[in-house]
């Protein structure tokens, strides 16, 4: 496993620069379909809205993309509090994308296992990759998603992978339907063998208030049920950290 790189920029507008720029480059080097699990936030919200602009959205060949949901709220599609709409706003409608580059949860079916195994089941082929399928004598893979996307909560939760929650200790399913008592609700997530097994996973941070968690993650003392976000390390691909400053304060070793 290669070591996390970490960037740090000025403010959080620098910060959504660099990550456009560098979701550009990405998404260039595709020879064939690129997959993306974006994430909710406010940080993301920019991002997505800086592709979607001028300056960004002619630099890709948007038809070769394909986007999930890397975690959702228990709301319907419509609500405000939808981690869908708000992609679907800032980026999928302004693009024009096409619902068949979109795999999100069906919040709809209201059943907690329902909406998990649909999605489980469109990731399985949304996603795939070539490679030895058990029909020819090897095993499964997990889906390999091109590039995910991250935020990353005060608490140290990353997608909808809260401390102590049970999601926290899935090694086989793709996706969870995780019950988190503090909320009082459910959330929908990817689940880390998916996300480790991700080409570059990219985590977007800005603001004084994560830097506490930011400290804890990348320099502290590994806890990975207090501090969900320690059990993100790609085992075979890129782990990148985009920080504003003000997120960035409390790092000691990886400041240069």
């Amino acid at each position: 496993m290669a070591e996390p790189e970490i960037q740090i920029y000025q403010d959080r507008e620098s910060l959504s620069e660099a990550a456009a720029e560098l979701f550009v480059e990405l998404a260039g080097q595709a020879a064939g379909k690129f997959t993306v699990a974006l994430s909710g936030g406010s940080t993301p919200k920019e991002l997505y809205r800086l592709l979607a602009s001028d300056k960004f959205k002619n630099e890709i060949d948007w038809t070769k993309l394909f986007f999930l949901i890397g975690d959702e709220r228990d709301a319907p599609p419509d609500s405000p509090d939808s981690n869908y709409r708000m992609a679907s706003e800032t980026l999928f409608g302004p693009l024009n994308i096409s619902n068949q580059q979109i795999l999100r949860w069906e919040t709809e079916h209201n059943d907690p296992q329902i909406i998990t195994r649909e999605f489980e089941r469109c990731l399985e082929r949304f996603a795939a990759k070539d490679q030895p399928s058990a029909a020819a004598g090897g095993t499964d893979p997990l889906p390999r998603i091109d590039l995910i996307l991250l935020g990353l909560g005060s608490d140290a939760h990353t997608a909808s992978l809260f401390p102590h929650t049970d999601a926290l200790h899935e090694t086989e399913r793709t996706a969870a339907a995780n019950r988190v008592e503090k909320l009082d609700t459910w959330r929908f997530t990817l689940t880390f063998p998916v996300i480790n097994n991700a080409a570059n996973v990219v985590f977007l941070a800005a603001g004084a208030d994560k830097a506490e968690a930011v400290q804890t993650v990348i320099e502290g003392n590994r806890n990975t049920d207090e501090f969900p976000a320690q059990s993100v390390y790609p085992k075979n691909g890129r782990l990148i950290w985009l920080l504003d400053d003000a997120a960035a304060r409390l790092l000691t070793k990886s400041r240069s």
